[in-house]
């Protein structure tokens, strides 16, 4: 059952690998690279909001446009080249072979014209997300198709544009309703922003998106088209300002998308004026305004020594995927809750956060298999979210079954169990500190122990002894 650290990254690396792409060379080298891109900011604030940042831990990620509709990849069908040069089809899969792809890439352009996510309930998302542990959101505003998913005055290929039946509902402003109730609920606002916009006629010029040779930068070179350049600069500068100034507090802005010269610092700098506790986010371009590292699908094998946030999918690698979908996808499986824990036990006993990514169905709803796996994930977190909340690496990290963290002044060690392993009568693992009491924190007894100079041996309650383990057991030791 247990949900192995390298599958994620195995499959990454070959895709990698395999196509040949910028990102070869393995999970190290490319977090390396990061690493040694990264700069400390130069702002107290910033670096003070770091460490909240780190604090939570658990962030709930969504990606939801008009690729919902469908089933499919999240806007890379739009191209014909990619940077996955090996295997030119890889966003394609879920297509039938005998696809027309002009005609294809016609269908999903108008696809604004019947998205009308009814069943779409701001208010059952952030109690969803609530209840099971999450403490921030992270949603696409827009994706690299550049359909808007806020009432922005910069496009008509929006939300709440006059082609879009959704139009018309008290929820049509997408991400104003959604900030709002996750707030609400104590909830922290990442906003996911696409630098890349394929509408956008001063990004890809009229007759590009047909012409069978799309690649992801722009139709042109904008060293020798700056007139035309500076007016998508200043469209992507405009809908930075409405998102940051038009619905409340934001805490992150995450930019994704590839491409350089937008002058993101400026972007930022002026959206600190008003909100100067903001995070920057400017993915793989290092700097003072890629405050943390964001590795994708990927968990890295080491403590970093930066701040870092994975996003990893609920749902799981379908059969004949080249590469795993972010948005909702048809007949979809779900990662369980036991199999989440555990890798999300991975990371953070490696200093990072967890961005977990669902799809919703395009009726607005969360898919109901996804629901039993937060479900669970959210009594699990009851229990034992407070000795990961707050938390941060505690050597030896990892060892075996066991995962350690640490809180104010406090160790906790948690051992995750194998699928059906019972609680066994004793448990022993290595710690240097010396240990005054431990607590289990299932039930919150206070255990006996053994303290030799290298590990503790602790005994667990008659009761629980022999029962299924159930996902993880945490312990919260408390040392002198």
């Amino acid at each position: 059952m247990n949900m192995p650290i390298d599958q994620y990254n195995k499959d990454r690396d070959a895709a990698s690998m395999n196509a040949g792409s910028h990102e070869a060379g393995g999970l190290r080298a490319r977090l390396q690279k990061k690493i040694c891109q990264y700069e400390v900011p130069d702002d107290p604030l910033i670096r003070e909001r770091l460490e909240w940042f780190s604090d939570q831990k658990l962030g709930l990620m969504i990606h939801f446009g008009l690729y919902s509709q469908l089933g499919i990849k999240e806007s890379h069908p739009l191209l014909d080249l990619s940077v996955w040069k090996g295997d030119p089809n890889w966003m394609r899969w879920q297509l039938p072979e005998h696809q027309n792809i002009r005609e294809f890439k016609t269908d999903y352009v108008n696809l604004n014209k019947s998205f009308n996510p009814v069943r779409f309930d701001p208010d059952q998302w952030a109690d969803i997300a609530c209840d099971a542990g999450f403490k921030y959101l992270l949603m696409t505003a827009k994706h690299h198709d550049g359909f808007c998913l806020w009432d922005t005055k910069t496009t008509d290929y929006r939300v709440t544009g006059p082609d879009c039946p959704y139009r018309y509902h008290r929820n049509a402003d997408i991400v104003g309703s959604i900030y709002d109730a996750f707030r609400a609920r104590g909830m922290a606002i990442s906003v996911y922003f696409s630098k890349s916009d394929w509408m956008s006629p001063y990004y890809w010029e009229p007759g590009y998106l047909l012409n069978g040779q799309t690649s992801s930068g722009p139709s042109y070179d904008p060293a020798k088209r700056p007139e035309l350049w500076d007016k998508f600069k200043a469209y992507t500068h405009e809908q930075i300002r409405e998102l940051t100034t038009r619905y409340g507090r934001v805490d992150c802005l995450w930019f994704d998308g590839g491409i350089k010269g937008l002058e993101i610092d400026k972007m930022v700098v002026e959206a600190r004026k008003t909100q100067p506790w903001l995070l920057s986010a400017d993915r793989s371009q290092g700097g003072q305004y890629e405050n943390f590292i964001t590795p994708e699908l990927e968990i890295p094998d080491w403590v970093l020594p930066v701040p870092w946030e994975t996003c990893l999918c609920l749902g799981k690698k379908m059969e004949g995927e080249r590469y795993i979908s972010f948005g909702y996808t048809y007949d979809q499986e779900y990662y369980s809750a036991a199999e989440v824990v555990h890798i999300f036990l991975e990371i953070a006993c490696r200093g990072g956060n967890l961005a977990l990514n669902i799809g919703p169905q395009p009726d607005g709803r969360f898919p109901a298999r996804a629901m039993k796996s937060l479900q669970d994930l959210g009594r699990w977190m009851s229990l034992f979210g407070r000795g990961i909340y707050g938390a941060r690496p505690y050597a030896p990290f990892f060892a075996d079954f066991f995962r350690y963290m640490k809180k104010d002044g406090k160790i906790f060690v948690f051992r995750l169990y194998q699928e059906e392993e019972a609680i066994p009568a004793q448990l022993q693992f290595a710690l240097p500190d010396k240990v005054r009491s431990v607590s289990y924190m299932r039930t919150s007894q206070t255990l006996d122990f053994i303290h030799s100079e290298s590990y503790v041996q602790i005994g667990l309650p008659t009761g629980m002894i022999g029962c299924k383990g159930m996902i993880a057991d945490g312990f919260e030791l408390t040392i002198t």
